[in-house]
This record gives structure tokens, C-alpha cells and sequence, in this order.
């Protein structure tokens, strides 16, 4: 059904984004309205074109760029629907002229939870010819190039949607962690393609959004919070206490920020942003390298001049090389280090200067080869509730040798040596994760699956649900290398147990006997009372390792609900995409 658009005219007493936030809204009430409508209406021209805005999203980035790519596209002639890919197929593709994907990737290059259904139907289309032969499209792949699928699930809409005939109007793009300039550019760039090129004999009328979809009206942009990613707030680090006993081979923090002041308000299963700064004995090799004293004045990311020193300190990743550093060594490449045990684990930037002493660019030319020092993202392991005026976060401090020279985790270290409790204050801002909450409905059970620092939100969900009075059962199974060392809230645990918040506990520490027991063999051994409270409709819950640990967890789901449920392979895949539907099975996977 094709709906016409009345337009506000530009001599109505409006500026020009109030004028584009009410031509959204129309766009928007109009399109789900009845078919009587369009023999009324009038019809300004130029209408609002259509744009759907698909995205994939397992942390709430994605979701949020959707958004703001919705309320840019608004003043660009487009009536803007934002889709979650959950909620879409590939049926209702074929009828979308115009489209963008924005989807990250995180794991083993895999989709996020929300977009494997389209995924995998995108994928297993193959070939198939024409059948997106009318839509228009573009992608915006999210990752982090610390991992080696990088942007893996972006790239791979990007060619199955080529593949099904769809026309690409302007390249992928793929975005690191510092991606706001990467994401601005290919918006205005697409947006602009598709204002300039409409599709042949494409109508100017707004179609009705398919079943499910999220009209969003073009909006102005609101005002940005004093303290966020952009400018994040100095909090005052209150805490950072080590939770392991004497003998563990692990070291896990508790940490607790202050956040005093700050305006920030954050919901039990968010995430908070920490910006670390770099160990300074590592900017002392590196300055070392380069022959360099450190007072040289160099550019910040910000267009802002600095020391070296600082800039290496605070600004500038030290971590992976990027490809333009790599470029200059001699052969292309050569980094003389060796690999380590874990494929994600690579050479850093003062391997490259040592095993090329020939190379000692200039500082500022330095500092332009590197990338921008990252926030680091953990999920947060309190609530609002029960510690107001507080956050707090478990950290595993990561430490490990590589080509004969320890590193360092940079935030993790940062928290657990350089930043000394009550007198420093560290950046830090709230990361929404809408997706991952304790039911809305109190009543309902809840089943948490979080070994080693995975357990860090679900303290904050018993934390939250025991300030709520809520009623539902909770049921937690955490695991760990051993439990005289390495049962992290040990006493709170068995206080929330003898209490009755915590229904149930159930632990496995894989190095207290001979054979490795892990959290999925203690669900598989209780099939038939996680079935039955799945039944009864607890959610469940998974936080954790992404490459293993989570994968193993998701087979063991589906073994459970295939032996207590009596299902086939069939069926039980079916179940479980029915809990994510309902927003009943999430993640929190890193």
C-alpha cells in the first residue's frame, strides 16, 4: 500500500531540523495509516523517500548509530524505519528500495545474537539470483581489529546481499573501535548516493513498514550528556582489592568507582567505559626506540599538542601495530616475534621498533602511524539500588610473556598497579545494554551461567533483585580453576544462599580433580530441572569467553532441552531461537 506524505513547507515558522523532526513524524503516523488516507491527503513534492535501517547489535552500539543514522537521514529527504534484524527476513527485504546495514561482529567473527536468524537465511539463500533485485544497500561493519575476524560479520551481508541480486550504491565500510569519523563519512556519502540516484521507476511514496518494524521519526539531535564517551567523568577509584586467595594462578579485582557528582545512571547489566593509560615503563622502551627524550611536541587525536611522552602515555595504543606502521618495515611485515599460544594475541608496536632499529620515523609522523587509545568496556557488577552513588566492576588483571618480554593488559593493569585508591581519578562513562537485564517482571526465575569474571553482572542482578523485593527464583552456575583460591564472592554468594535470594548455586572448578568439569557439564547433569524451570519461563542468562566458553554453553542448551525435553536437533534449535525472540536467552560475551 502506498501512503502520500504532506510536507511542512519551508516558509512554515520552523528551523530546519524542527521542520525535518516533523516531516518524520508525519512520515511516520502517515505510513501505518488507514488506506482512506491517501484519498485526503495532500501531497506536497518532493515526498520523503524510504529508508530502511537494519541493525545488528550485541552491546547496544550498533542499535545506537541505527538510530542516528535515522535521525540524520530525516534531514536528508528520508522518512527513516529503524529494523532490528531479529525482527526481519528475507521476505520482507525484497520489498525494501532502499537499505542500510549497520552490524558489528564479536567472537570468532560471529554475529551478534540478534542478527544470526537473518544471517544464516541470508547465507544459506546462496545464490538465488534476482531476489533482492530492487533494494539498494550499503554496510557499516563495526569491530575491533584486535581480533582477527575483523568486521567478518558485515562483510559477510555485505556479500550476500550482492550475491541476492541487491545493488550496492556506496562501499562497505569497516570501522574499528574509534569509529565515529569512518561511520559520519559513509552515512552523509550514502544518504547523499541515494537522495541523488533514486532507484528506476521507484515510487516517491512511503510504504508501509513490515510487521515488527520501529518507525523512527527524524528527532533533533539531544542535548549530549555532560559526562559520556566523548567526555567521560574523572571518577574517584575507591577499591581495587584482589578476590583470588594466596596460590591461584589467576588475579581478579573488585573495583569500585565513585561516581559522586557525576549525573551518570546506569541499570544492573550495563556496561561501564574505562580509559586506561599505557604502562610507563612500556613508553620508556618505546621513547628508548625511537630516540626520543619525550618532550617533542606531537598532535593528540584531538588536533591538540602534546609531549611524546604524554601522548604515548594517554592517547595513543601501543598494543597491536597497525598495517601503516608494518608498511615501513623491512621486509613488509617482518616484526621478528614469535606467535603465541593464542591467535588473538599479537606482536606489539615496540616489537616492530627492536626487531627494526633502522626504523625511528619522526614523532610526529610516530604518533600518526598508531591508532587512538580505546576505552575498555566491563560489564558492571553492582546495582544502582543497592550501591548508589557507585559502580563496580571485577577485572581479570591479564598479564602473559610473548618473544621473551612480559605485557600487560593495559586497563586491567592500569586498575590493579598505576591507579592507587582515594587519590586517582579515572575516565569513565556508561554503556547501555538494553539487551541484557534482569526480567521486567520480578516474578519470573532466573538461570545465570557466568564462570571466572562472567559472574560480574549477575552480582549485580542479585544485588538488584534483593533491593526490588523481587520474588522469582535464581538459580547461578559459576565455575573457576579451583575453589580454595578462586571462588570469587565466595561469602556474598553464601549469604545470598542462606538467605533465599540465591535458589540454587551450583559450581565447577575444573582443576580441584582429575577430569575438567566446566559450567556446561553441571548443566547437562541437571537437564531435567533447568528444562523444567525454562518451562515455568526463567530466562537465561550467559556471560563470559565468546570463542569457548559460550559456544559450549549454547550446545549444552540445546542437549538439555533435546534429552529433558524429549525434542529432536530440529526442535530444540527451534526453542531455544523462541527464548531469544522473547528476549528470554541473552548474552553478554566478549
Amino acid at each position: 500500500m502506498s501512503v502520500v506524505v504532506p510536507l511542512i513547507p519551508e516558509s512554515a515558522p520552523f528551523t530546519a531540523e524542527q521542520r525535518a523532526w516533523l516531516n518524520g513524524f508525519l512520515a511516520g503516523a502517515f505510513s501505518r495509516g488507514p488506506a482512506a488516507r491517501t484519498e485526503t491527503a495532500v501531497a506536497p513534492s518532493p515526498a520523503l523517500r524510504p529508508l530502511t535501517i537494519l541493525f545488528g547489535s550485541q552491546t547496544g552500539t550498533a542499535e545506537g548509530l541505527a538510530k542516528r543514522a535515522a535521525k540524520e537521514a530525516g534531514k536528508h529527504g528520508f522518512a527513516p524505519t529503524v529494523v532490528d534484524m531479529a525482527q526481519t527476513g528475507l521476505p520482507q527485504l525484497a520489498g525494501e528500495p532502499n537499505l542500510l546495514v549497520i552490524t558489528s561482529t564479536f567472537g570468532d567473527g560471529e554475529p551478534p545474537d540478534n542478527a544470526r536468524g537473518l544471517h544464516q537465511a541470508l547465507t544459506a539463500a546462496g545464490s538465488a539470483g534476482g531476489t533482492l533485485a530492487a533494494v539498494r544497500f550499503s554496510v557499516c561493519a563495526l569491530g575491533d581489529t584486535n581480533y582477527p575476524q575483523f568486521c567478518r560479520c558485515g562483510a559477510d551481508f555485505d556479500q550476500a546481499l550482492e550475491k541476492l541480486g541487491a545493488t550496492r550504491v556506496t562501499p562497505r565500510v569497516d570501522c574499528d573501535l574509534d569509529f565515529e569519523a569512518k561511520f559520519n563519512g559513509w552515512l552523509l556519502q550514502t544518504l547523499d548516493t541515494l537522495a541523488r540516484r533514486p532507484a528506476a521507476g521507484a515510487p516517491v511514496a512511503i510504504t508501509t513498514p513490515a510487521p515488527g518494524a520501529e518507525p523512527v521519526a527524524p528527532a533533533p539531535v539531544p542535548a549530549p550528556a555532560v559526562y559520556s564517551r566523548q567526555a567521560p567523568f574523572p571518577a574517584l577509584l575507591l577499591t581495587s582489592r584482589i578476590l583470588n586467595a594466596a596460590g591461584s594462578a589467576k588475579e581478579v579485582r573488585h573495583v569500585e568507582f565513585d561516581l559522586t557528582g557525576s549525573g551518570l545512571t546506569y541499570e544492573a547489566g550495563d556496561a561501564l567505559g574505562v580509559l586506561p593509560h599505557n604502562c610507563p615503563q612500556l613508553v620508556g622502551d618505546l621513547l628508548a626506540a625511537l630516540g626520543c627524550d619525550g618532550e617533542e611536541a606531537v598532535p593528540a587525536p584531538d588536533g591538540a599538542t602534546t609531549s611524546l611522552r604524554r601522548a604515548l602515555t594517554e592517547s595513543y595504543d601501543l598494543g597491536r601495530p597497525t598495517a601503516d606502521l608494518l608498511a615501513l618495515t623491512v621486509p613488509a611485515g617482518l616484526i621478528g616475534a614469535e606467535p603465541g599460544p593464542d591467535p588473538a594475541v599479537v606482536p606489539h608496536v615496540l616489537d616492530v621498533l627492536l626487531a627494526n632499529p633502522h626504523l625511528k620515523p619522526p614523532p610526529v609522523r610516530f604518533v600518526q602511524l598508531l591508532r587512538k587509545l580505546q576505552p575498555r568496556l566491563y560489564s558492571i557488577s553492582s546495582s544502582p539500588r543497592a550501591h548508589p552513588g557507585q559502580v563496580h566492576l571485577t577485572v581479570g588483571t591479564v598479564r602473559y610473556e610473548l618473544a621473551g618480554r612480559v605485557r600487560l593488559g593495559v586497563c586491567s593493569t592500569f586498575l590493579a598497579e598505576r591507579a592507587e585508591p582515594g587519590l586517582a581519578r579515572v575516565g569513565v562513562f556508561v554503556h547501555r545494554s538494553k539487551a541484557f537485564r534482569p526480567p521486567a517482571d520480578g516474578t519470573r526465575p532466573m538461570i545465570m551461567v557466568g564462570p571466572g569474571t562472567g559472574i560480574a553482572p549477575f552480582r549485580g542482578f542479585l544485588h538488584e533483585r534483593r533491593a526490588t523485593g523481587a520474588t522469582g527464583k535464581n538459580w547461578l552456575i559459576f565455575g573457576d580453576q579451583r575453589s580454595a583460591t578462586d571462588f570469587l564472592y565466595r561469602d556474598e554468594l553464601t549469604d545470598f544462599t542462606a538467605s533465599g535470594l540465591l535458589s540454587r548455586l551450583d559450581t565447577a572448578f575444573s582443576r580441584d580433580q582429575p577430569e575438567k568439569i566446566y559450567v556446561q557439564h553441571r548443566m547437562l547433569e541437571h537437564a531435567a530441572e533447568l528444562y523444567a524451570w525454562l518451562e515455568a519461563g526463567a530466562h537465561f542468562y550467559v556471560c563470559g569467553d565468546a570463542s569457548r566458553m559460550a559456544k559450549d554453553v549454547d550446545a549444552a542448551l540445546h542437549d538439555v532441552i533435546i534429552r529433558a525435553g524429549g525434542k529432536s536437533a530440529d526442535q530444540a534449535a527451534a526453542y531455544v531461537q523462541a527464548l531469544k525472540t522473547a528476549q528470554r536467552y541473552a548474552r553478554d560475551v566478549y
